[in-house]
């Protein structure tokens, strides 16, 4: 039985994806690993998405004011 793996934190995944990628790349890799792996990046990347889209969700609902209008701004970080 496969045992379930520890979330990643948001970092963690990206640098995941991007070893994912590089062995893809530069790595001679069998169909079989080459699958696996493809499989597991795209997991991650939905992953990483989910997390994204809920942060979204937070950071809208922490500026929207107090007549529940939405006040979008630009953020030059």
């Amino acid at each position: 039985m496969a045992r379930a793996r520890e979330p990643l934190s948001f970092a963690q995944q990206l640098d995941r994806l991007e070893e994912i990628v590089r062995r893809l790349e530069t790595q001679e890799l069998d169909l079989d690993e080459a699958l696996k792996l493809f499989e597991e990046g795209i997991e991650r990347l939905r992953e990483a998405r989910e997390r994204l889209t809920a942060a979204e969700a937070q950071v809208k609902q922490v500026l929207s004011d107090k007549a529940g209008n939405l006040k979008v701004e630009d953020f030059d970080g």
